[in-house]
């Protein structure tokens, strides 16, 4: 008896930046130009997804947005990796900003490999260095900084006090991904713990993208000049001396607007089967 062989596809796991499809890496267009289907992010750039990809791609949107019980659970996504894998499918897991920054590769690392089944990641630009670049300011620039970390504030209460001492006496640039909500907790543990006057703070709201907008302020005036604020997600924090720098090297205009770019996860994109040969048309800020 002849059993036919089973043919398995490949998944890339792929940085889509974070926001301006510009950004986007000539590796990760190439495939996904040639995928069967595109399993991407909520922030993954709208005009990536209407313009980039294959015109008979499958485009499955697996949003995550917190507070949101439409959110796509993980394990919900790992498993379309490996189905749509075992058809011999050619899949891009699309991801917001980089493939590995403060995303769940590892979940979907640890599926893919159990059932044997190939994988590549491509790394993307991540809103540390995007929104960085944007808001005008060199995360270690000489004389500023000669370190970067990347944070998140997302269960700030569960830090013990020498991590909250480290972070307030340190001269590395602190940049704090997910961490808006929390933000005013955060600001006054490092006020509590001693962190220098010289430190500011910049938030930078929907970084790269037309609605980019960028609150700027010395760590000590911040809560008094923020009080009720409410910023839009995604929103990216640096703290550090570089972050006193966006005043004199700002090159992009804060957006007046209160459109988010990026649709809240209810109002994410249905399968698509877009028309080939449709001219862009992107609205690119940085």
């Amino acid at each position: 008896m002849n059993i036919p062989s089973i043919h398995i596809g490949k998944v890339i796991l792929a940085g889509a930046g974070p926001g301006d499809p510009e950004l986007l890496t000539l590796k990760t267009l190439r495939y996904l130009r040639s995928a069967d289907v595109v399993i991407a992010d909520r922030l993954v750039s709208p005009e990536i997804l209407a313009e980039f990809i294959h015109p008979n791609a499958l485009l499955i949107p697996v949003g995550k947005q917190a507070g949101s019980e439409a959110s796509t659970p993980q394990s919900a996504i790992s498993q379309l990796l490996v189905d749509h894998a075992l058809q011999g499918k050619l899949v891009v897991r699309l991801k917001g900003g980089d493939v590995s920054i403060f995303s769940n590769v590892l979940d979907e690392l640890q599926k893919l490999a159990e059932h044997g089944i190939p994988y590549e990641l491509i790394p993307g630009v991540t809103a540390a260095l995007g929104g960085a670049a944007c808001a005008g300011i060199p995360l270690t620039a000489r004389g500023y900084s000669t370190g970067v970390r990347f944070l998140t504030a997302y269960q700030a209460g569960l830090h013990d006090v020498p991590y909250w001492q480290d972070l307030a006496r340190t001269t590395d640039t602190l940049v704090f991904y997910m961490s808006a909500q929390p933000l005013d907790q955060l600001i006054g543990r490092l006020l509590e713990y001693g962190i220098e006057a010289d430190r500011w703070v910049a938030v930078i709201e929907q970084a790269t993208t037309p609605a980019q907008k960028v609150t700027n302020w010395p760590i000590q005036d911040f809560l008094s000049n923020t009080v009720n604020s409410v910023y839009a997600s995604p929103s990216l924090v640096i703290i550090g001396k570089v972050a006193s720098l966006h005043s004199s090297f700002q090159w992009l205009t804060n957006s007046r607007s209160r459109e988010l770019y990026f649709p809240p996860v209810e109002q994410t994109y249905t399968p698509l089967l877009h028309p080939a040969g449709q001219p862009s048309k992107m609205n690119v800020a940085c």
